[in-house]
């Protein structure tokens, strides 16, 4: 029991600022603006703590389950914390342009973020870094396609019609999908992995006794509705926070993007530091296309049902960024093998997201 408690320290601090939080939450919106944004950085900082644990369980289960349901319960988990804060966000504060700045930040994060700096901290460390070159032309052309569809040909829609489009959206996502997952789980399994030179490890001592697979179900929901508890109430400081501060519109964007894709960075960091860089490719390009091509249909759905469409038409900036963000991964990630130089395009161009925000672009 000891070691149970030690192991979900993370979940456990969630948990006990959830508490603190509901028990407050009037003083935490009513007491001026220098609590009400000191509350929103520690709710968020809880926020990832318990994604945090979420990922560990989904992990655990793709474990045990194998392919094809393994893939699914890591990129339905990852996607179903977006889309709780994010449906919790817009009902305190509705906003039409929430959904499209959160899947742009964290296609921008996913690539040129996590696979810059990973690129960039395994070059210097290793040089040149291999992996299935194939997997990562699949990710590439599969985003370039998801976001085109989804996120600029609106720009194009008639307002009085936007609700077919709507659901051709939809549709289109969710078949998108079903091959990827096919593709990924099936036939063509192995555009997605590399085998790497076995290496000569030590032998490692036998671990306690596994936890069942219902635990690590029951563990993951407990994070999910806690994630959800914990939303409820940031979202209530983030707009006392956001009344009385002039910052970016992206910013709450990049708020949700930053705590969906949390538990990816360390991950993808480790991967790419013991030289696995084929991991920090799925992690990186995986993250973005579930993001758009699974949140997507999810917020489409929510537009259709409450009959208030988001605006998902990219802004020009937007659009060049992720444009140029893709051509360069295409470029950079077409022949095997990664290096600090192509990391490095990868990281300017992600600090150049961060000085466009800043900006209000």
């Amino acid at each position: 029991m000891q070691a149970v408690l030690k192991q979900e320290a993370l979940l456990l601090l969630a948990l006990a600022i959830a508490i603190a939080a509901y028990g407050a939450a009037g003083r935490l919106t009513g007491s001026g603006l220098d609590i009400a944004v000191a509350a929103t950085v520690v709710l968020v900082m809880a926020i990832i703590c318990a994604s945090q644990r979420v990922a560990f369980h989904a992990e655990q289960l793709a474990h045990r389950l194998g392919d094809p349901y393994g893939t699914m319960v890591l990129t339905l988990s990852a996607v179903l914390v977006e889309v709780v804060v994010l449906g919790i966000v817009i009902s305190h504060e509705p906003s039409p342009t929430l959904v499209r700045d959160t899947i742009y930040a964290a296609v921008m994060l996913d690539i040129n973020g996590i696979l810059g700096l990973a690129a960039l901290m395994g070059g210097l460390k290793h040089g040149e870094q291999a992996y299935n070159d194939d997997s990562a032309r699949t990710y590439t052309v599969m985003i370039l396609t998801a976001m085109a569809i989804s996120m600029i040909v609106p720009e194009f829609i008639p307002r009085d019609r936007w609700h077919l489009y709507s659901g051709f959206t939809i549709f289109v996502m969710v078949m998108l999908y079903a091959v990827f997952l096919r593709m990924q789980t099936g036939p063509h399994s192995y555009f997605f992995s590399y085998s790497y030179p076995e290496k000569r490890r030590r032998p490692v001592a036998p671990q306690g006794r596994k936890r069942s697979t219902g635990f690590s179900v029951a563990l993951l929901i407990a994070g999910v509705v806690l994630i959800g508890a914990l939303s409820e109430v940031m979202a209530s400081t983030l707009n006392v926070s956001l009344e009385h501060v002039a910052v970016p519109a992206v910013l709450p964007g990049i708020v949700v993007a930053l705590i969906s894709a949390s538990p990816e960075i360390l991950t993808a960091l480790r991967a790419a530091l013991a030289n696995r860089m084929q991991s920090v490719v799925n992690i990186a390009l995986g993250a973005s296309l579930s993001t758009v091509i699974l949140t997507v249909p999810i917020m489409e759905a929510l537009a259709l049902y409450t009959g208030q469409p988001f605006e998902m038409a990219m802004t020009p900036v937007q659009t060049m960024m992720v444009l140029v963000t893709l051509v360069v991964t295409a470029i950079n990630l077409n022949d095997g093998q990664t290096n600090a130089i192509e990391g490095m395009t990868h990281f300017a161009l992600f600090a150049t997201f961060l000085m466009l925000s800043a900006l209000g672009l």
